[in-house]
This record gives C-alpha cells, structure tokens and sequence, in this order.
C-alpha cells in the first residue's frame, strides 16, 4: 500500500503541519466528505487580506492527512486571491501525485480553503457576521 504514495505524501502524512485548533482564528470552517466519512475543521486568522495563521483538525485517512498539511502549507503567509488559485490539483501536484483511488481528498482542503475565504470575504463585507470562536467554544463546554 505505502508503494503507491511519493515520499512527500508519506512524509506530510506521519509529519503533519500546521495541525490543531487556533484560538484567535477569525474564520472557522468545516466541510466533510459524505462517501468516505473524511471531516475536516479549518481554522484561518485573516489579516490585512493575508493568512496570518492557518491550522486544521481532520478525521480521515493518511491522504486526507497529508493533503490538509501541504494545502496548508501552499496558503501560510498568502493573500486571500492567492489562496483562492490553490485548487485540488494543486495540492496532488505539491505532494508529487496521490493514487487514483485518494484524489479526491485534495478535493477536501481546497473546498475547505475557499469556503473559509468566502465566508471572510462576506464578513469583511457585512453579508455576514463575524465568528467569535471563543465563544462559541465556551458554548460547547
């Protein structure tokens, strides 16, 4: 099975960057994909139109892994219009290809990136209102 993934993958799997939750995050999203059961939570603090931070939590396999630490990776320190060119594609090519079969977890990080990048845009644009993330945490609880 580990012959069908480049090293890259492999290492972005066992090494994941960028992974936890982000307390001053101004933009939290989550998406999920229904045929596997993969679920990704993806924190950004936007600033000045600039990724300040970024970080996720998954529930998924060693590709879903591996994939939400490189699209993470290829948006830290980016503008928001760069962030929105990052694609699936571009992630399985960061990572040096993924097998057939895992391609569409790349699909997961870059809805996750542009869902996150949406919903900054509207709040910057008074279409919706800001999360207070600390909040809703202390909701939780």
């Amino acid at each position: 099975m580990y012959a069908t993934y480049t090293e890259t993958v492999l290492d972005h799997a066992r090494n994941p960057r960028n992974v936890g939750s982000l307390d001053d995050a101004n933009v939290v999203v989550q998406v999920g994909d229904p045929d596997c059961g993969d679920t990704l939570l993806l924190f950004m603090r936007i600033e000045q139109d600039r990724i300040a931070d970024i970080r996720f939590l998954i529930k998924g396999c060693g590709a879903a892994i591996a994939t939400a630490s490189m699209g993470t990776e290829l948006v830290a320190g980016k503008t928001v219009n760069e962030a929105l060119l990052v694609t699936d594609q571009t992630v399985t090519a960061a990572l040096g290809g993924l097998p057939e079969d895992k391609e569409h977890c790349s699909n997961l990080i870059a809805s996750a990136l542009h869902a996150a990048i949406n919903q900054y845009i509207s709040t910057i644009t008074g279409q919706s209102a800001p999360i207070d993330y600390t909040v809703e945490m202390r909701d939780r609880a």
